[in-house]
């Protein structure tokens, strides 16, 4: 019976609560009179403080930590260089604070850098887009031809198959579902679909690329409008890759108004005087370039860099992109010789960047000359928390320290990114392994933890 007891005596706590609440309420009342003027006691409660101000802002960490010292960085990394999993090792360390550099190692040598190529994509849109672009999708009809719609692609990868209530797989996306609505309300009777890839030009699939890799689920042939990324199945993580997805999201809108998907094609020729009937457009820049670095995204990689192609008007094409990728981190400042990139994604076994290429663009987001390229900074996944690195760094004293790009091919190992030392001085990095033996990753990943655990100072 004691529950009972205990329950009861919280209620008669509560009630005198209650009660005193109520008392103190009634004493506050009575200082004021009728007419609403307060009462000598009132009179004497002290003046009312100004109300507080919030002034929201950002604040470097204090440069109070002494500058890093080359010969003790250097004698923190050297027993952990000479792994041998680490095969073909390059390098560079950097003061953010200073620009100095602290650490090198071949950081002049062209290497294979995976998807740490997706840095200098990154910041090459930063450079040239406004954070807020997106991207468009539109279906035209031919006044000439009665019953033909007309799916034309924008470069947004992102547009879903997935139905009205189902999750997309990139966030806020758009749906295919969306451009049929608009179809039907416009009171189109669709009889056939054409879908337009011109946007697009050259090669749908990038020198160095293996096309197993579309089976794997790595990659699509990057053409101008596409369902999920290209993926055959819109919300699986282990889903392949279409060999044909602009022609899939023809067949998607087809099914989606009732038309044979027999009766979808690719347009030969651009319709000159097209209707535009239905429009949808892509999560903006910030959202895309955010899933891309955290997933590691190589068909947003790609969409992105022709993006920047488009910009600045070089042809929307692999070569189109990864010139104007290159001329716009150039014009920022970045060393870009030795770069040779045949695609925006890091996938190419034939993509070539230094590791002072790599570490001089972290180096600029950090650092105060380049604003344009400090939301760099926010968008790499975090050691043990997000994306990429959420499996990594576990445990261990970089976890939540540590801001970094990976990137992983066979026999290729490398990681582009930010920490925090033991003296909390920051640092940015690049390493770059390749010919790298079975524990190559863990090899290169003790190389930033030790950067994390070291006062340096000198």
């Amino acid at each position: 019976m004691r529950p009972t007891r205990w329950r009861r005596s919280t209620y008669v706590l509560v009630g005198v609560a209650v009660l005193a609440v109520v008392a103190a309420l009634v004493l506050v009342g009575a200082v004021f009179t009728a007419d609403g003027r307060s009462s000598t006691a009132a009179q004497a409660l002290p003046p009312r403080p100004e109300p507080a101000v919030a002034e929201p802002a950002l604040f470097a960490i204090g440069d109070v930590a002494a500058e890093p010292s080359r010969a003790k960085v250097t004698a923190r990394l050297a027993p952990l260089v000479a792994d041998p999993n680490l095969g073909r090792l390059t390098g560079r360390v950097t003061d953010a604070i200073t620009g100095a550099e602290v650490w090198a190692q071949g950081a002049a040598l062209p290497m294979q850098p995976a998807s740490t190529n997706k840095v200098v994509t990154t910041a090459a849109a930063l450079l040239a887009l406004d954070r807020d672009a997106t991207l468009q999708t539109t279906v035209l009809t031919d006044p000439d031809r009665p019953g033909l719609v007309v799916l034309k692609g924008g470069g947004d990868p992102t547009l879903s198959a997935a139905g009205p209530k189902t999750p997309t797989w990139y966030r806020n996306a758009a749906r295919i579902s969306d451009l049929a609505d608009q179809v039907r309300k416009a009171g189109i009777r669709a009889t056939a679909v054409e879908v337009d890839l011109s946007a697009y030009s050259g090669p749908t699939l990038a020198p160095g690329w293996d096309p197993l890799d579309i089976q794997y689920g790595d990659i699509a042939p990057m053409e101008s409008v596409m369902l999920d990324g290209g993926r055959t199945q819109p919300v699986s993580h282990d889903s392949v890759r279409s060999f044909t997805p602009g022609l899939d999201a023809g067949r998607a809108l087809a099914a989606a108004l009732g038309v044979d998907p027999a009766r979808v094609s690719q347009v030969v020729s651009p319709l000159r005087d097209g209707v535009q009937v239905a429009s949808v457009t892509s999560p903006p820049l910030m959202e895309r370039l955010r899933d891309m670095m955290n997933a590691s995204d190589n068909v947003m990689a790609e969409s992105i860099g022709r993006e920047v192609a488009m910009a600045v008007g070089k042809p929307v094409s692999f070569d189109g992109a990864a010139r104007a990728v290159l001329d716009e981190v150039g014009r920022a400042g970045i060393d870009t010789r030795g770069a040779v990139l045949r695609d925006g994604s890091g996938l190419s076994v034939d993509d070539r960047l230094t590791a002072e290429t790599l570490d001089e663009v972290v180096t600029a987001a950090a650092g105060p000359d380049e604003p344009r390229l400090r939301p760099l900074v926010d968008l790499f996944p975090i050691a043990g928390g997000s994306g990429t690195l959420s499996n990594r760094y576990l445990n261990t004293d970089a976890a939540g320290l540590l801001r970094a790009k990976t990137g992983s091919l066979t026999g290729t190992n490398a990681l582009a990114g930010i920490v925090t030392d033991a003296s909390g001085r920051v640092l940015t990095f690049t390493f770059i392994s390749n010919d790298a033996g079975p524990t190559g990753r863990t090899s290169l990943d003790a190389l930033a933890t030790a950067l994390s655990t070291c006062g340096c100072g000198a």
